[in-house]
């Protein structure tokens, strides 16, 4: 197939074609996340999988800075695939990946010397901060390997080849639940063995990633392109600050939201720890139709159709209705057994009432975040980024700011009610200026090139 059905074929048509192997590959890439947790939680112990779970907030601050990147890198390089600057095109790639390079081995030195310090500050329960620190520094070590899997699939998807790092994310996903086996189940190294066995898994991905993507890029005949390029930089900056500001602030936040968590015990923190990575897995569709859109309004911009955009955003709000009932039904009727998965059958009352408790209070409001990330992935795609960082840290306020006063006082449950109040507030901010056609006018620089 083609690397342009994004700006040839009918819009919901292009949109799932493009969305389902990153929501395949990302569901893939969540259930070993998943498996990390049930793995320490059933085989090793309740307070490893508070450990884990305590560790989650910290490490999805550097997960979204990469997520982040990718996406500012992907939209500049869809541009210029949809306007057919084939030399720019390469540029950017080789650009992008040598600064997120650069960028991953400083963070990772950061996080290895201040992540106790931190996991202290955000009052970790002392029963679990030695496991929760003897994982991060493994994370950490492998902190650009994870960045360069993240940079180099956005590259795949942002010239129209979802289905590459949908293969490797399969290939690591399976291989990463091998090795949780191995290392937990049989060599007893608890919550290092599902550190050490995302490391592996991720950086043999990683390495075969670049490879490939080498070699699709040197099929692509052109001038000879520059390994770097500043002049590349500005114009990813443009949307790569922002994402990774949205991305990496929404984080914080939730740091501190947890911090809270943290304060009711590893019991508590347990059951949010697996509700929050069956969370993670049902907003998967919503993040792959958004990036999807993003792309899709990337490329038609460069090409100089917006009308396109507008049928795509309409199919893609279809898509998360569909979704969404999905996931509301699931939800409902296995809630119990979801959480058990976790847990095991020894899993203590505070716990279960805490993971049951949050799945079934959020089954009916994952709608709203996918209505908050198409909008956004359209506005993101179009350039239009300040609203959008606007949106993003309305949500996040409002979060904090009910989780830190509220809980405390009435319960834990706080916790989950402001967030559908958040992603309310952001879809609402966000529409507003998409109904404005604002961003009809940001037609890129390259869409002329």
């Amino acid at each position: 197939m083609r690397g342009d059905y994004l700006i040839r074929q009918r819009p919901i048509q292009a949109l799932i074609l493009f969305a389902m192997p990153m929501i395949l590959g990302n569901l893939f890439q969540q259930t070993y996340t998943m498996v990390d947790s049930a793995m320490v939680g059933r085989f090793v112990s309740e307070q490893a999988l508070a450990a884990v779970g305590a560790s989650y907030s910290l490490t999805n601050i550097f997960i979204c800075v990469a997520i982040g990147g990718g996406i500012g890198a992907s939209v500049t390089v869809s541009r210029y695939f949809g306007a057919g600057s084939i030399q720019k095109m390469k540029t950017a790639v080789y650009t992008a990946l040598l600064v997120f390079l650069c960028i991953s081995l400083g963070l990772g030195i950061v996080g290895l010397t201040f992540g106790r310090q931190i996991m202290q500050m955000l009052n970790t329960p002392a029963d679990v901060l030695d496991m929760a620190a003897a994982y991060l520094r493994i994370y950490f070590v492998g902190l650009p390997f994870l960045f360069m899997y993240n940079i180099l699939s956005a590259m795949f998807n942002a010239l129209g080849k979802s289905r590459i790092p949908l293969g490797f994310l399969i290939f690591s996903s399976l291989f990463n639940i091998a090795l949780d086996w191995c290392f937990v189940t049989q060599l007893n190294m608890g919550v290092t063995g599902v550190a050490w066995a995302t490391l592996i898994a991720q950086g043999i991905s990683a390495v075969l990633s670049f490879g490939v993507l080498l070699r699709l890029l040197r099929g692509m005949s052109c001038p000879a392109a520059s390994v770097f390029d500043v002049g590349e930089l500005l114009p990813m900056a443009r949307i790569a600050l922002p994402s990774i500001l949205q991305q990496s602030t929404v984080s914080i936040g939730m740091m501190l939201v947890q911090s809270v968590v943290n304060s009711f015990g590893s019991e508590t923190l347990a059951g949010f720890s697996a509700a929050m990575r069956v969370e993670s897995l049902c907003i998967v569709p919503m993040s792959g139709i958004g990036s999807a859109l993003s792309s899709f309004t990337a490329q038609n911009m460069g090409a100089g159709s917006p009308r396109r955009v507008v049928e795509g955003y309409r199919a893609a709000t279809k898509l998360v209705i569909a979704f969404a009932v999905l996931i509301a039904v699931i939800l409902n009727l296995f809630t119990t057994q979801i959480v058990t998965a976790f847990l095991g059958e020894e899993g203590t009352r505070t716990a279960m009432e805490t993971g049951i408790g949050y799945l079934r209070f959020m089954s009916v409001f994952f709608c709203l975040i996918g209505f908050k990330i198409s909008v956004d992935g359209l506005l993101r795609g179009a350039g239009d980024m300040t609203m959008f960082t606007i949106a993003n840290l309305v949500n996040l306020t409002i979060r904090v700011v009910i989780a830190m006063l509220f809980a405390p006082r009435m319960g834990i449950s706080m916790v989950w009610m402001a967030v559908p109040i958040g992603w309310f507030a952001n879809w609402a901010i966000s529409y507003l200026e998409y109904r404005t056609g604002k961003w009809k006018r940001r037609l890129p620089e390259t869409a002329a090139a």
